[in-house]
This record gives C-alpha cells, sequence and structure tokens, in this order.
C-alpha cells in the first residue's frame, strides 16, 4: 500500500470510479511530465448533479463540499491514468469555475475545500498554485467545476 492510499484510508476516503468524457475530449491528457485533468463537476446524491449558482441556491459552505467532490473526482481520474496515485510528484495547478450570482464574492473560500483536500492526502505534494473565476453559467447548470494539471512520475 503506498502512503497515498494509506492516508487516503485513515481519512476514510473512497475514490470515485473515473466517469468517461461527457463529449469529444479526454478526461486526462499527458504531456511529458505532466498530465492535464479536464474539469469536474461535484458527485451528485443519487446519480443527479447539483444544479445552481453561489450567491443564489448555494452557499460558501455547500461550495467547499462541492469543490471537496470535485477535486475526489479529479483523483478517481487520476487512479484510472495512472493506476497509482504514488505516481504523483506534485499537483501543479487547479483551476476552480464556479456558477455565481453578480455579487457573489468569496470565490477563494469555496475553492478552499479542493484545496483543502489536496494538502490533506498528498501533504507538501498537494501544494499548487490555483485561480477561480466565476461564470454567468456552467455547463448542465452545475455549481462548479474543477480541473488540474499534475506532475507525475514515471
Amino acid at each position: 500500500m503506498s502512503d497515498i492510499e494509506q492516508r487516503l484510508a485513515e481519512l476514510g476516503i473512497t475514490l470515485p470510479h473515473a466517469h468517461p468524457a461527457a463529449g469529444n475530449y479526454a478526461n486526462a491528457v499527458r504531456s511529458g511530465n505532466l498530465l492535464f485533468l479536464s474539469g469536474k463537476a461535484p458527485s451528485g446524491e443519487n446519480g443527479v448533479l447539483p444544479k445552481g449558482r453561489f450567491g443564489a441556491e448555494y452557499d460558501v459552505e455547500d461550495g467547499y463540499r462541492f469543490a471537496r467532490s470535485a477535486a475526489l473526482q479529479l483523483l478517481g481520474v487520476l487512479q484510472a491514468e495512472l493506476g497509482s496515485l504514488a505516481r504523483v510528484a506534485r499537483f501543479v495547478e487547479i483551476q476552480g469555475f464556479l456558477n455565481t450570482t453578480a455579487d457573489f464574492e468569496d470565490h477563494a473560500k469555496v475553492l478552499d475545500g479542493a484545496s483543502d483536500l489536496l494538502s490533506q492526502v498528498f501533504g507538501e505534494r498537494g501544494v499548487h498554485a490555483r485561480s477561480v473565476v466565476g461564470a454567468h453559467s456552467l455547463r448542465g447548470g452545475v455549481p462548479l467545476t474543477v480541473r488540474g494539471v499534475v506532475e507525475v512520475i514515471d
């Protein structure tokens, strides 16, 4: 068992299975030692994705949970692509896209849900650069998506 698998077990985390890409794109593309992960939405209850905007249907606490859930989806893709999360040298960057009202201003607090999870699981290897933006709408009305860039070990 790798240190990452052990850490996931300690945290009580079971990774979701990677869902196939929802269109004509790949869940992950590798270039050199970088793996670019396509945006993932949070998992929904009973298979139904959440829909709505921050500042209207959802608040910062909801967003934190959603961002954590989307980061778990990214880890599921990583597991499927790499075979083992022990091959992650570090998270280089994550980007969050939030479906918000015009007056919502707590974007960073929402994306902390993903950043905190990555740091909890990977330690220093999970600390990354990041950006987060608000949008008028996102695909399927989801409240957020998170994408990432990961440096991998062969």
